[in-house]
């Protein structure tokens, strides 16, 4: 059972580590980096790594939950608030990969070069409201995965 119990807390703490390694790492490519578009090609795949952390992640949480749940009380409970809230955010981190991701790499690759140019401002604008969501949905589901962590963590082990 503790064994079930470590690959729950190791598979959020992964995928929250990453989020939270990511949003420190960000400001500071954009800052150092010659252009936006250069930073962009680092941050890119950088995010593309940490969805497939965090799908990965999700899936032996909610799995060694089910089991351990089951082991130990005879119920999967698959109910439970820290399996609800990984849930949503495996289903966040999907839409983000397969959903908003290859939108924001199909506008960077129409204009590779969308700093200041004025002919570009509709592209700049779909862009930057796309990228606005994908920071909303980082942002959830690294709340939802701090809330799972302190879930996970105060329940009592024998």
């Amino acid at each position: 059972m503790n064994f079930l119990r470590y690959i729950m807390a190791l598979s959020l703490v992964a995928w929250v580590g990453g989020i939270l390694f990511f949003v420190s790492m960000t400001p500071i490519l954009f800052a150092i980096l010659p252009s936006r578009h250069i930073a962009g090609s680092v941050v890119r795949p950088a995010l593309s790594r940490l969805h497939w952390i965090g799908i990965v992640s999700g899936v032996l949480f909610l799995a060694s939950s089910l089991l351990y749940s089951r082991f130990t009380t005879g119920d999967s409970k698959p109910l439970a608030a820290a399996n609800i809230l990984v849930a949503l955010m495996l289903a966040l981190t999907c839409i983000s990969q397969f959903g908003l991701s290859p939108r924001l790499a199909a506008i960077r690759s129409e204009t590779p070069v969308m700093d200041s140019a004025p002919s570009e401002v509709r592209v700049r604008v779909r862009f930057d409201a796309l990228h606005q969501w994908s920071t909303r949905i980082e942002s959830g589901v690294l709340l939802m995965g701090l809330v799972a962590v302190y879930l996970i963590s105060k329940e009592r082990v024998l």
